[in-house]
């Protein structure tokens, strides 16, 4: 039984569904604004270049604007938010994971395969390393809303 001042679970569940509407529609508001500054940089570039620019300066601005839009959607997201988002974002780390296995296995026939192997490698165990703290993370987390005994 909820006393005065302390909310309800329902009403706890409530406010935690709002602030997940709130960082889903901040995460759409942000992909909506890195599509739309991705086709005009596309579009500037092909403008200017006359169809000429180079692939890796474009992907390379691509990336840029991306470390933008994420740093000012991590930056507004509610503190309450901020560790559970993060925690499972270090879990996506599985798809680089699946990166580093191919760049790992790498035929040794090929020439130059020695770095791919050895970035794939460290590449695998720091993503294995990300994987396992944001789960470590996220369990303590849950912990802290676990019943005491």
């Amino acid at each position: 039984m909820a006393t005065a001042g302390t909310p309800s679970a329902d009403q706890a569940a409530e406010g935690a569904r709002a602030a997940a509407e709130v960082a889903r529609q901040a995460a759409e508001a942000a992909a909506a604004y890195a599509d739309a500054a991705a086709s005009a940089a596309g579009a500037a570039a092909h403008g200017l270049t006359g169809g000429a620019i180079d692939p890796f300066v474009f992907r390379l601005a691509i990336f840029v604007l991306a470390v933008f839009v994420g740093y000012y959607v991590v930056w507004s997201v509610t503190p309450a938010l901020h560790t559970p988002l993060m925690s499972v974002t270090n879990a996506i780390s599985s798809v680089i994971v699946v990166g580093a296995l191919l760049a790992v296995g790498v035929d040794t026939v090929a020439e130059g395969t020695g770095w791919a192997r050895g970035f794939g490698f460290v590449g695998l165990i720091l993503a294995s390393v990300n994987i396992f703290g944001g789960f470590l993370v996220t369990s303590r987390m849950l912990a802290m809303y676990a019943k005491k005994k």
